[in-house]
């Protein structure tokens, strides 16, 4: 295992582009050490990691992803949520506590995105953790782990996910942050709605209207314009 990890650094730090680590510097600050691999070749770093664990066993599997996130390197930590979040196999067994060691050095969005759409997000879908575990996030008072439980959302909803629809689950965790206006709580909250909308429209518009008053500025106006004319802007 430790030998494959090597291999995988190597592969990664071959592709190492400053103009990347400027771009994500700006883009989504990190205490994580940054490589610099565009997300391109992340995919042909990840394509290989496939076909070398293919004879993999599930727990080997999980193990890896854990060490890879443990690693604290940002492209890493990226190629382990993406490696699992393809893997319907491992998914499936995913525990809460393997959801927690999971859930590490989320302090950018793109981090965040990732953990919660792919694996909170498909383990709240399948029924592996309740809403009450996913709630659980909005306590915190790190916004970046409030965000996850509307990211989640996004896994209910998204066909590309996987999504069917689930309006009761999504507007369950929306109303629970519309007074939260935290800018990147602001921006989930905009994107669960909006996300909602393509599969029942007629739900967003009533939770619109009820709490118009209350809703972002920015929300209210993305939402609006996805409902009237298909575009957040």
């Amino acid at each position: 295992m430790n030998e494959l990890i090597g291999d995988i650094l190597k592969s990664l730090k071959e592709f190492k582009d400053t103009k990347r680590i400027d771009y994500a510097e700006k883009s989504y600050p990190t205490k994580m050490e940054l490589i610099g691999v565009t997300v391109p070749n992340l995919k042909i770093v990840l394509k290989e990691l496939k076909k070398q664990t293919k004879l993999f066993s599930v727990s080997d599997r999980m193990e890896l992803t854990k060490k890879l996130i443990d690693i604290d390197i940002f492209e890493c930590q990226q190629l382990a949520y993406e490696y699992l979040g393809n893997d319907k196999n491992v998914l499936k067994t995913l525990s809460e506590k393997d959801i927690d060691d999971l859930g590490k050095n989320l302090d950018n969005w793109l981090s965040v995105d990732y953990y919660a759409a792919l694996i909170v997000g498909y383990a709240w879908r399948e029924n592996i953790i309740t809403i009450e575990k996913v709630k659980k996030f909005l306590d915190s008072d790190n916004f970046w782990i409030r965000r996850i439980a509307i990211v989640a959302t996004i896994s209910l909803n998204q066909k590309a996910r996987g999504g069917t629809g689930d309006s009761k689950r999504t507007l369950d965790i929306c109303k629970l942050v519309i007074d939260d206006h935290e800018d990147m709580i602001n921006k989930a909250l905009s994107w669960a709605l909006r996300e909602l909308a393509k599969v029942d429209k007629e739900s967003v518009i009533k939770f619109v209207e009820q709490y118009r008053d209350r809703l972002n500025k920015k929300v209210l106006r993305e939402v609006t314009n996805k409902l009237e004319i298909g575009t957040k802007n």
